[in-house]
C-alpha cells in the first residue's frame, strides 16, 4: 500500500508559474524494495499528476532517507517531469493521500528491461550502478543473499563460473560484483 512520506512546506513552482503542493510518496514492491515517485498537487485544486518511479531502495528505512533529503531544485525537476505527457494517458480517479498506488509509467525513451532480468536475477547492477551509484548497488547487493547474489553474477557475466562459486561469502561476492561492474563501467564496455 503507498503511504506519503514527505509533504514539503515550500510550494513548487511551475514554468507558468503555477504552484504546486509536492508529495513525496512510495510502497513496497512485490520484490520486498521499496520504489518512490512523487505526487504535485496543484494550489487552488484540480487533478495531482505524479513522475515515473524516481528510486528504489531496498527498505523502507531507506527510502524515507531519500525522501527527507530532496532539494528545491530536485522538486523542481520532478514537477516538469510529473507535468510530461505520460505515454500511458489516463487521469487518476479520487482517491486519498496519496492519490496514486505506484509511480508513472515510464516515458517511451526508457529503457526495457534485460536479457538478464528473465534469467531470474533480481537487478540489474549496471542500472542501479549508473542511476543510484556505487555505494546504492553495494548497499542492495548486500542484502541478498548468496544465491540471488549468484544469478546476478552469472546473468551479467561478471566473474568466471570458478570465482563465483569460489567467492566464500556475501559480501565478497557483493564486491566481486562492484567491482567487476565499476571496471566496465569505467573501459566503457
Amino acid at each position: 500500500m503507498a503511504e506519503t512520506f514527505v509533504v514539503m512546506d515550500t510550494p513548487v513552482r511551475a514554468a507558468d508559474n503555477h504552484a504546486y503542493a509536492a508529495h513525496v510518496c512510495g510502497r513496497e514492491t512485490d520484490a520486498g524494495r521499496w520504489e518512490g515517485w512523487i505526487e504535485v498537487h496543484p494550489d487552488g485544486g484540480g487533478a495531482p499528476v505524479r513522475t515515473p518511479r524516481e528510486t528504489t531502495q531496498p527498505k523502507r528505512s531507506a527510502l524515507e532517507y531519500w525522501a527527507t533529503g530532496l532539494t528545491a531544485t530536485y522538486l523542481e525537476g520532478a514537477l516538469e517531469r510529473a507535468l510530461r505527457p505520460s505515454p500511458a494517458g489516463g487521469s487518476p480517479g479520487p482517491a486519498p493521500r496519496p492519490a496514486f498506488d505506484g509511480p508513472a509509467p515510464h516515458p517511451p525513451e526508457a529503457k526495457p528491461l534485460t536479457a538478464a532480468s528473465s534469467v531470474g536475477a533480481l537487478l540489474d547492477p549496471f542500472a542501479a550502478y549508473a542511476h543510484q551509484g556505487e555505494e546504492i548497488l553495494l548497499q542492495e547487493l548486500g542484502a541478498m543473499d548468496q544465491g540471488h547474489l549468484r544469478k546476478i553474477a552469472r546473468a551479467h557475466g561478471l566473474g568466471s563460473e570458478e570465482q563465483i562459486l569460489r567467492t566464500p561469502d556475501r559480501r565478497s561476492l557483493a564486491a566481486l560484483i562492484v567491482s567487476e561492474v565499476r571496471s566496465r563501467v569505467q573501459r566503457g564496455s
